[in-house]
């Protein structure tokens, strides 16, 4: 069983602050990706030109969103973490995630070693 990372209150709520920030803002991103993508739904397009501009701008408005809704999902992950005292551990090794790399990117689920390790498996397939 992984030992909880030891993180003050104060730390706690520093990085839940970061997580909602992170997590609401994208959330107003993609309101906007949504009815961005909906007015060039609802525009007419006059010739085969226009409809091809309108189809890959809204096809471009879309596809932003995918890393942003998996972005989300970890966010929501590591508040869940964060709640049962599992926050700042490597869901891999178990081992501590350094503090530095938590502030600067709050909802890693992963270190360092073992998130190149993922990196170096993922550009190899």
């Amino acid at each position: 069983m992984p030992e909880k990372l030891k993180l003050s209150k104060k730390e706690k709520e520093e990085f839940r602050k970061l997580l909602l920030e992170r997590k609401n803002s994208i959330i107003r991103k993609l309101s906007q990706f949504y009815h961005e993508s909906k007015e060039i739904e609802t525009d007419t397009a006059l010739d085969v030109a226009d409809k091809a501009e309108t189809s890959y701008t809204k096809e471009f408005l879309l596809g932003l969103t995918d890393s942003e809704r998996e972005q989300l999902q970890l966010i929501d992950q590591a508040l869940d973490r964060l709640e049962k005292g599992e926050y700042g551990l490597c869901q891999v090794c178990h081992r501590e995630i350094g503090k530095k790399r938590l502030q600067i990117i709050p909802w890693t689920p992963y270190c360092i070693n073992c998130q190149e390790k993922i990196e170096r498996g993922a550009s190899a397939k």
